[in-house]
């Protein structure tokens, strides 16, 4: 397909205006490396809220969606869905622990609240294996998307999309620093979003689809329609819905969706002015990344299985596709390439900035643990400011081209996510009680992630684990053997802890005394404080913990109730539209008093 010279200009001006974004805030941002990776923790909470939706809005997002839903219809994305739990957790239990906190990286963490060698090896080594491996494998996953989008689209090779996008990511986020990726992610969220709607809107009205009451009606699309699973369907009901719900949501470790906050979430909330602001940043995430985006994405899938019902008539459309990047997720770029001139640049130039937003996000996170948690920490205690803003901007460079190496080798995005979900199985409970009961130490953390990844690659290559997606086949991964690797690795941690020393009543009471966590968990530490007339607790500040689990159910209530009041006025269901809509709005006033309490609470 040939672009216009007006599709063009989109893209150019886009380009434009983020480098020139990197370039003017590069003095500032290499002044520190408070500036380089927190921006001075001066930030609002609107502003680090944009932030985070448009780092989620990755070019692999939609290409995911579009797989699930063509795979396994809407209620497939219950495995993604479920992580909402997690995100209002951290938003009304964990984001005020995390800014009291007031470390530079969520790997410090370690040291403040575990003691001796252990928590130094463990804020090392987490710092390879996040800030390197995993990170390299979510972006590579991001890269890929990008790759099968620039080869159906733009008709581009894999090496040169990956040279052309890649680069001048790398550039500003290598100038710009933090700063440079919230200011950019400001602009990148308002175009990314206009080119989903956009792209929805006009895709569903193209003749092929026939409008909204067609594409419903279509023989290819009305058994995918279902929000929620097939009751009757055991095997879809337990895997797709119940595993997630019950099990999955804090169970596993996964980018952007940590048990207790984590990553680049635990960046943007360190990067806040106040707890206050780190609370309302991410929950206005939650909100807008799953009330508000999943839609447009779900139209073009559905829209998708009219035009393209198989891969086999994607690669027919398509001959030129390499047969090792083939998949259902290539269903949305094909559909894209069915924009008119100028609508088409602007969805283009949404694309770019969501692999921009992520990537520069991705890189900036990884950067930081490799700066403070490995390179200060490891190789150079004494760095100077502007070593360690270099060290950072190096380490940005270096991310980028192994992400972009590992792409080319990769087919699918679904596998990374299920390899990804997998491999943190059984650690995200210790993510959630690490705050609240004492006994947890480094021992612990350090036992469940080797137990979680050995099970899951020795399952993998015993070809036990059906864990992993089959692309030729277009199965869903079944996750009847999911519970047992958390419970397996559950149960091997909780040994470990109990086997191994508790971290020291000095480790164990300043921690308490900086952080006030609160709880039954902590009695026998201010016990043992009372004693020693060590005075850990300030009585002004009172357990928020109850309120904020009540908060969170309700935040769920808000947001599944948005959601899927959007999918029924889209489907034409105007029933359990309004019904949902007024139970959004009850729950909504009800959260605001909640959170009226909490707040008053906090100040």
């Amino acid at each position: 397909m040939e672009l216009s010279t007006l599709d063009y200009s989109f893209i150019i001006v886009f380009f434009s205006i983020v480098l020139g974004i990197g370039i003017y805030v590069s003095k500032k941002s290499g002044k520190d490396s408070a500036e380089y990776f927190l921006s001075g923790r001066t930030m609002p909470w609107w502003l680090l809220g944009l932030s985070m939706v448009a780092t989620t809005f990755s070019t692999d997002t939609p290409n995911l969606v579009t797989d699930i839903v063509r795979t396994n219809g809407v209620s497939g994305n219950w495995v993604w869905w479920a992580f909402l739990l997690t995100g209002l957790l951290t938003v009304f239990v964990y984001a005020k622990l995390w800014r009291k906190s007031n470390v530079n990286t969520d790997l410090e963490f370690y040291e403040l609240r575990y003691g001796g060698a252990p928590a130094k090896f463990l804020r090392k080594f987490r710092a390879v294996y996040l800030g390197v491996i995993f990170n390299v494998i979510t972006m590579s996953a991001v890269t890929l998307a990008a790759i099968k989008i620039g080869g159906i689209m733009l008709g581009l090779e894999p090496w040169q999309t990956v040279v052309s996008a890649g680069l001048i990511t790398v550039t500003f986020s290598a100038l710009g620093g933090f700063k440079g990726v919230v200011y950019t992610d400001f602009l990148l969220f308002f175009v990314a979003m206009g080119g989903a709607i956009g792209a929805a809107y006009y895709l569903v009205n193209i003749p092929e689809v026939g409008g909204i009451d067609a594409l419903m009606a279509n023989e290819h699309v009305k058994d995918k329609l279902s929000i929620l699973p097939d009751f009757s369907n055991t095997k879809a009901l337990i895997t797709l819905f119940i595993i997630p719900l019950a099990v999955q949501w804090w169970s596993s470790w996964y980018p952007g969706a940590e048990p207790g906050g984590g990553g680049y979430i635990a960046q943007r909330m360190l990067a806040a002015k106040n707890e206050n602001h780190a609370i309302g940043a991410t929950f206005f995430f939650n909100i807008m990344h799953y009330a508000l985006r999943p839609w447009p994405w779900i139209l073009v899938a559905l829209a998708s299985l009219v035009v393209y019902p198989d891969v086999a008539s994607i690669h027919a459309a398509f001959p030129n596709v390499a047969a090792d990047k083939l998949g259902h997720d290539l269903a949305y770029s094909a559909m894209l390439t069915k924009l008119p001139s100028g609508l088409l640049g602007l969805v283009l130039a949404s694309l770019i900035a969501a692999y921009m937003s992520t990537i520069s996000t991705q890189l900036n996170w990884g950067s930081s643990y490799i700066v403070y948690d490995f390179y200060k920490q490891q190789i150079n205690p004494n760095a100077t400011e502007k070593r360690l803003v270099a060290v950072g901007r190096i380490s940005t460079v270096v991310l980028m081209i192994f992400s972009a190496v590992l792409a080319l080798l990769l087919q699918n995005a679904l596998q990374l996510f299920e390899v990804l979900l997998v491999f943190g199985a059984g650690t995200g409970l210790i993510f959630i009680l690490r705050w609240f009961w004492w006994r947890i130490n480094a021992w612990s953390e350090i036992t469940a992630m080797f137990a979680s990844g050995i099970i899951s690659i020795v399952l993998k290559l015993t070809a036990v684990g059906p864990f992993f997606f089959a692309a030729e086949t277009g199965v869903f991964p079944d996750w009847a053997e999911y519970p047992m690797v958390v419970l397996v690795t559950t149960l091997i941690w909780l040994a470990a802890t109990y086997m191994t020393q508790a971290e020291s009543k000095e480790v164990l009471q300043s921690f308490y005394k900086k952080i006030q966590p609160g709880g039954p968990g902590w009695k026998s530490v201010i016990s043992s404080a009372e004693k020693d007339n060590v005075e850990i607790v300030n009585a002004k500040e009172k357990w928020s913990v109850p309120a904020g689990i009540g908060a969170m159910l309700l935040g769920c209530v808000l947001i599944y109730s948005c959601m899927f009041a959007t999918g029924y006025w889209i489907y034409g269901y105007y029933t359990g539209a309004i019904s949902l809509t007024i139970l959004a709005a009850i729950s909504g006033t009800l959260l605001a008093v909640v959170w009226n309490k909490m707040k008053s609470n906090i100040l």
